[in-house]
């Protein structure tokens, strides 16, 4: 006979990870929200959805979101672009995300100093050149990542 108070706990984390299968920034602690103005470390997790490789992710980042420096990632190349006051505003990571695993890529950041949404845009190539946008051009099938700054 098996414990229904044991099983639900797990039944609900497994839902979970299945309802937020798709690009995501969080916290490093995997946290959705973050202090206005506070050095934090982020993770972008990537998983590979479809039956083929993933072989690019592309962030744009947000305004007033200021990164500092990178995680090295084995595997993959990393290329940013930066305006012309120097902050970064958008990095590319190139290598290889089979089916069923996903990429964790760590970066370090200063949130905006003001309170607000921070929203992430995440573009996501597979082997055979399409691209899936994680950027709300479809909420239902491609929603952005967001942090609450407070």
């Amino acid at each position: 006979m098996f414990n229904l108070k044991a099983v639900l706990p797990l039944a609900a984390a497994l839902f979970l990870s299945v309802a937020e299968a798709h690009a995501t920034v969080r916290t490093e602690t995997g946290l959705t929200e973050s202090a206005a103005g506070k050095s934090e470390t982020y993770r972008l997790n990537v998983p590979t959805e479809k039956e083929i490789a993933t072989t690019q992710i592309r962030l744009v980042v947000p305004a007033g979101v200021v990164i500092s420096r990178f995680q090295v990632t084995p595997g993959f190349t990393r290329t940013v672009k930066k305006d012309a006051s120097g902050l970064v505003t958008e990095v590319v990571w190139k290598g290889r995300v089979a089916p069923m695993e996903y990429a964790r890529f760590f970066f370090q950041a200063k949130n905006p100093a003001v309170a607000g949404e921070v929203v992430w845009k995440i573009y996501q190539t597979y082997s055979d050149g399409s691209v899936v946008a994680w950027d709300d051009t479809n909420p239902a099938e491609g929603p952005a990542s967001r942090t609450t700054v407070k």
